[in-house]
């Protein structure tokens, strides 16, 4: 059996980092243009060039979305794009549209080009077709089980790479392609810009009553009919190995550094210790969806992996997440004190304070430490009780070893 690539996504520089530390083999980020997240951060060029040799000195791989539906007036731009990523040396492009293909084939030519899962890839003739144009990677659509990818598997062979999404939101439109953030809002899905409208609650109306709204009741909350639970496929990867799966890509390139760390480290546990051994790996289980479900998220579901889902794979109640645990921050500077305390610089993410006890994340284990706050300053050397203000640089003693990297985390309150 080949294991397959872990592949998490980054929404900025530091994500990118915390992504690979935690165990991804692979990131996809999105530049300042061309990408389906426009509301995430993205990358400037020299966070891109800086991101692409973090990863390759340490052996991993950086792929770089480029998946609008373009227009006319993007393609000049995008040609440009390409010869900037050509210098940039990315490991993949992943591309939705057949004129952005031509373009990276034509500017970007030492770049692998990598087929989205917007381009609605279900059948093997699918993939043989990219193939016979110069892809090397395809990734599946959601709306395939585990039994129609292995059977793709089995008539492509093994000289084109399949990737699936394994975690995180899915869509309610086939395959991502949605237009109804463009109809209610004027914000085109297909370009970057959507609004995420399946999450919103509806009411119906009746054409000759206009005006008139009637509430869709599921119960007395109402209803939030297109709101989906997230995939989860941690407790799956005997059957994602056995589909011939190549790369295993979890979503989201707008979440923070503790999503993207506590997924990896999870899924990076799992992997390992079921090739390692199988027993463990199901012994193990719980362990892993007790992580996960410390990271935000809507539920879970297996989605289409196995049929068609059906009513329990939605959540009518309400469009909120579950969010049990709050980050704190990076440490991205140690020192070991005489008394063997630890004193750790962060940027603050949410307020604890002094005798609080909070969380260590650190990769490679998959249980965490508790470690007492036991003080606080600024960058002043001022004492702080607590630290209420985001984003402020702060050094935290603390009672346990703390390493470069690791993340300080606690319970929502």
């Amino acid at each position: 059996m080949k294991k397959p690539e872990l592949l998490m996504p980054a929404g900025s520089l530091d994500v990118l980092k915390t992504a690979i530390d935690f165990g991804a083999d692979a990131v996809y980020i999105g530049g300042d243009m061309y990408g389906l997240r426009a509301k995430a951060k993205n990358f400037p060029k020299e966070d891109m060039i800086a991101g692409i040799s973090y990863a390759h000195e340490r052996g991993r791989k950086v792929y770089v979305t480029v998946n609008i539906t373009a227009h006319n007036y993007d393609l000049d731009g995008i040609a440009e794009y390409m010869k900037e990523l050509e210098d940039m040396a990315p490991d993949g492009l992943i591309i939705s549209d057949p004129g952005v293909f031509t373009l990276a084939g034509k500017y970007a030519p030492s770049v692998e080009r990598h087929i989205s899962t917007q381009a609605n890839n279900v059948n093997y003739m699918d993939y043989d077709f990219w193939k016979e144009q110069g892809a090397t990677r395809v990734v599946s659509a959601r709306e395939l089980s585990l039994a129609e990818i292995k059977q793709i598997r089995e008539h492509i062979g093994d000289g084109m790479e399949i990737e699936s999404f394994i975690h995180g939101a899915m869509c309610i439109s086939y395959s991502g392609r949605c237009l109804l953030s463009n109809y209610m809002t004027g914000r085109d899905a297909n370009l970057g810009e959507c609004t995420h409208p399946c999450r919103w609650r509806y009411y119906l109306t009746e054409e000759t009553r206009p005006g008139e709204y009637m509430p869709v009741f599921e119960n007395e909350r109402g209803t939030f009919i297109f709101n989906s639970k997230d995939l989860c496929m941690v407790d799956h990867i005997p059957e994602i190995v056995d589909a011939g799966i190549d790369s295993l890509k979890v979503e989201g390139r707008m979440k923070t550094a503790l999503y993207v760390a506590t997924v990896a480290r999870a899924y990076r546990n799992a992997i390992d210790t079921f090739f390692e051994d199988p027993e463990e790996y199901k012994k193990n289980i719980p362990v892993y969806f007790d992580e996960i479900g410390k990271c935000t998220n809507r539920r879970f579901t297996t989605g289409f992996y196995f049929g068609k889902p059906g009513s329990d794979s939605m959540v009518y109640e309400n469009s909120t997440y579950v969010k049990e645990y709050v980050y704190y921050g990076t440490v991205r500077k140690v020192t070991e004190n005489a008394d063997g305390t630890f004193t750790g610089v962060l940027e603050q993410k949410n307020k604890f304070c002094v005798g609080d006890s909070l969380e260590i994340l650190a990769p490679g284990r998959i249980l965490c430490e508790q470690t007492r706050v036991i003080s606080i300053t600024d960058e002043q050397g001022e004492q702080m009780q607590s630290c209420p203000h985001a984003s402020q640089i702060i050094h935290v003693t603390v009672d346990r070893r703390i390493r470069e990297g690791d993340l300080f985390r606690g319970k929502a309150v």
